[in-house]
């Protein structure tokens, strides 16, 4: 991530990628598994994909709304709006 993390993230300033490593690989394994449990609901028989795609985008739109709230709007719109849509779709669908 050090190396690689200053030419993805331009607005974070390059001395803080080393001090924030353990919390970028954390924020990573959580994002990972949230996708796994995306993943796992399109893979899940026809009586609980719902439930499982419900659960794992709730989570994904909270993270979303609470970076969106604590850390930058962007987040919001990045991670808590697909979310929220896809959630409308699901119960529209």
């Amino acid at each position: 991530m050090e190396s690689r993390g200053p030419n993805v993230f331009r607005t974070v300033a390059k001395d803080l990628f080393a001090p924030t490593r353990s919390m970028m690989a954390n924020q990573g394994l959580y994002n990972g598994l949230l996708a796994a449990g995306l993943v796992w609901s399109l893979l899940a028989g026809p009586e609980i994909w719902w439930q499982i795609a419900v659960f794992f985008l709730s989570c994904v739109a909270i993270a979303g709304i609470l970076g969106g709230l604590t850390a930058s709007r962007r987040i919001f719109h990045v991670q808590a709006a697909p979310a929220i849509l896809a959630l409308i779709c699901l119960a529209l669908g």
